[in-house]
C-alpha cells in the first residue's frame, strides 16, 4: 500500500466522535489517531467521519463484468471496485463472492479466480478488501473444494444461502426465470434443470454435512452467517450451527428473533434509501426503527451506506447513531477492533464530507489518501 501521509492535525472541521460531533481537532501519524499531530490543516467547512465499513457488497461485479458475457481480467476489475469504493468513503469493504451452483461468476471456479485476484492485489489497493464466500448449502459434493479455498486464501467469513427454488422443484414445475440461469451459468436450460433437480433431491443430506463444514470453518476462526432467512426458525437453525450473523433477513420476525439472540443483524442500505425492499421484502427503515440493525451494508449500490446514514439523520436520528451503522457497527460485528471509530489509538480511517451537500471530498484508510477531488485538494497541497 501507498506511505502514509505524514504527522497532521486537521482543524476547523466538525468532528463525529463517540461523544457525538464537535469542533475538535483530529491528529494522526503513521496510519493511527494520534493525540498530537503535526502540519495543521484547516477543515473548515467540511465533517470528519469515521471511514465506512461496508460489511457486505456485490457491487464488484459490474467492474468485473460490465455487460453480460462480457468478463475482464478479474485483477482489473477489482481496481476499479477499489477506486469506486474510496470516492464513495468507504474505507473497509467487504466482497461477497458467490460459490454457487449458478454457474459463471458466481460459480466456484470463478470464485477461486476471484479470490486470486484478490491475494495479488489487497496489498496494494487503496481500501481495505475483505473476501467473503458465499456458499450455496445444496452444493454437497463442492464443500472439500470450498473449505479448500478459505485455507489457501484465509478467507475469515462465510455465509450460507439457499437459493435453490425448492418449492418449484418440489411441485416439479420449471422455476421461475430458469433460462436467463443457463445462460448466464454456460449451460442449457435442459441441463441447468437437471442440476438443480439433482440437487433438490439431496437435500435431506444437508443439514449434517452442513453442520461438520460450519464445525471446520469455525475451528479456524472464520465468521459465520446466514443470508435471506425468512422464518425465526430458520435464523436459530443456523445460529445453532454457529452461522449467528444474520444477512438480509426477508421478515421483520427473522429480524427480530437474531437481535433478541443477541446477534448482529445486516441490512440493505439502498432498501432503506429507496424506502423499501426492491422485492417486498423487510423493510430496512422499519428494522432500523425498531432497534434490530446491527449494520447497514452497500448490497448492490456503494454510494448506499453514506446516503442511508445521512437519510436517518434528516430524518430526526442523531448523526453519531445513524453513522455507527456504518462505521462502528459493521466493525463490530467484523471484529475489527482497530476501526469504526475517530479516537486516539485507531486507525485513521476517515470519511471527509462537505458540509452542507455532504458530498466525499476525500477518504483516508491507514492515514493515506485513498481519494481526494475538488477544493479540499487545495487545503492538503496547495
Amino acid at each position: 500500500m501507498n506511505t502514509p501521509l505524514p504527522p497532521l492535525c486537521l482543524t476547523g472541521a466538525d468532528v463525529l466522535r463517540p461523544d457525538g460531533l464537535g469542533g475538535h481537532p483530529v491528529s494522526l501519524a503513521e496510519g493511527v489517531i494520534t493525540r498530537e499531530g503535526g502540519r495543521e490543516i484547516d477543515l473548515s467547512g467540511y465533517l470528519v467521519l469515521p471511514g465506512i465499513i461496508d460489511a457486505h457488497g456485490d457491487g464488484f461485479e459490474r467492474h468485473l463484468a460490465p455487460r453480460r458475457g462480457a468478463l475482464g481480467s478479474p485483477e482489473v476489475g477489482l481496481q476499479a471496485a477499489d477506486a469506486e469504493l474510496a470516492a464513495n468513503g468507504i474505507t473497509t469493504a467487504v466482497l461477497a463472492q458467490f460459490f454457487s451452483w449458478e454457474g459463471g461468476m458466481r460459480g466456484p471456479d470463478f470464485a477461486e479466480r476471484m479470490a486470486e485476484a484478490w491475494l495479488a492485489m489487497r496489498d496494494h489497493s487503496q481500501t481495505e478488501l475483505l473476501l467473503q464466500l458465499r456458499l450455496e448449502i445444496n452444493l454437497l459434493d463442492d464443500y472439500s473444494r470450498a473449505l479448500a479455498l478459505v485455507d489457501h486464501a484465509g478467507i475469515g467469513f462465510v455465509v450460507f444461502n439457499d437459493h435453490l427454488p425448492h418449492k418449484a422443484l418440489e411441485a416439479g414445475k420449471r422455476p421461475p426465470r430458469l433460462t436467463g440461469q443457463a445462460l448466464k451459468s454456460g449451460r442449457s436450460p435442459e441441463a441447468h434443470l437437471a442440476l438443480l433437480q439433482a440437487l433438490h433431491a439431496r437435500r435431506a443430506e444437508v443439514p449434517d454435512a452442513l453442520a461438520d463444514l460450519a464445525a471446520a470453518l469455525s475451528q479456524r476462526g472464520v465468521k459465520l452467517g446466514s443470508h435471506d432467512t425468512h422464518h425465526p426458525e430458520d435464523h436459530m437453525r443456523m445460529a445453532a450451527i454457529g452461522a449467528g450473523i444474520s444477512e438480509f433477513p426477508e421478515t421483520q420476525a427473522a429480524a427480530k428473533a437474531a437481535f433478541e439472540a443477541g446477534h448482529p443483524v445486516i441490512m440493505g442500505a439502498p432498501n432503506l434509501v429507496r424506502g423499501g425492499s426492491h422485492d417486498g421484502r423487510a423493510s430496512a427503515a422499519e428494522l432500523v426503527d425498531c432497534g434490530y440493525v446491527t449494520a447497514l451494508a452497500s448490497d448492490y449500490h456503494y454510494p448506499a451506506p453514506r446516503q442511508a446514514a445521512l437519510k436517518l439523520m434528516r430524518g430526526g436520528m442523531p448523526l453519531e447513531q445513524a453513522w455507527a451503522l456504518v462505521s462502528s457497527g459493521p466493525a463490530r460485528l467484523l471484529g475489527l477492533t482497530d476501526r469504526g471509530q475517530i479516537a486516539e489509538g485507531l486507525r485513521a480511517d476517515l470519511t471527509i464530507l462537505e458540509a452542507g451537500s455532504y458530498r466525499v471530498a476525500a477518504t483516508l484508510t491507514g492515514g493515506r489518501l485513498a481519494y481526494l477531488s475538488g477544493d479540499i485538494a487545495q487545503r492538503f497541497f496547495g
